[in-house]
């Protein structure tokens, strides 16, 4: 049988490693969220790039 300062032991050890899990489940979840932020902001700026070239390409070949 465990004695009380085990059973303490083991709670406190419990508790950190709940502790650990919780915060590692939280830095998962926002580096995901960073990523696909990342993500639909390099997708706009590649859009917005294209039709800017569109409208200068057509500007180059009007002036000629």
């Amino acid at each position: 049988m465990s004695s009380p300062e085990d059973l303490k032991q083991e709670i406190e050890d419990l508790k950190t490693s709940q502790a650990t899990q919780a915060a590692a489940q939280a830095g998962q979840a926002s580096t995901m969220a960073a990523t696909q932020a990342g993500t639909w902001t390099t997708m706009a700026a590649g859009a917005v790039a294209l039709i800017v070239g569109f409208f200068l390409g057509l500007a180059i070949a009007n002036s000629k």
